[in-house]
């Protein structure tokens, strides 16, 4: 699923608005980023299944403030689409490592009904 996001983010500088283009184009599923508004203070994300909450949340840790403006599904359009696949010629692509596994933690907590307060034990 295809969808544009604007979010409101506070850029005052070159700098800033730089470095919220580079933490959008790292988000995982982003396809195209651009800058809008007046004062270009609106990122447009471009992507497929992009979490606005989490990219909202880490521009709002990096810059100063962030906000969701708007979340709208994309129509796919045929014409686009068929006009964007390049050709490749028959060709495969192999790999020869296994994909990273992934790490979680695991907690456990114990109750115990009848604690003891002996020191020794």
């Amino acid at each position: 699923m295809k969808q544009k996001i604007v979010i409101k983010v506070q850029m005052t500088c070159d700098k800033c608005r730089t470095k919220a283009m580079k933490i959008a184009a790292k988000t995982r599923g982003v396809i195209s980023v651009a800058l809008e508004g007046s004062d270009k203070d609106q990122l447009v994300v471009i992507g497929e299944d992009v979490d606005s909450d989490k990219l909202t949340c880490l521009l709002g840790k990096k810059l100063c403030y962030a906000s969701i403006l708007s979340v709208e599904k994309m129509k796919p359009n045929e014409e686009e689409s068929d006009d964007e696949k390049p050709e490749i010629p028959n060709c495969t692509i192999t790999t020869s490592y296994p994909p990273f596994p992934r790490l979680c933690e695991v907690v456990v907590l114990v109750y115990d009904p009848s604690p003891s307060f002996c020191s020794i034990m």
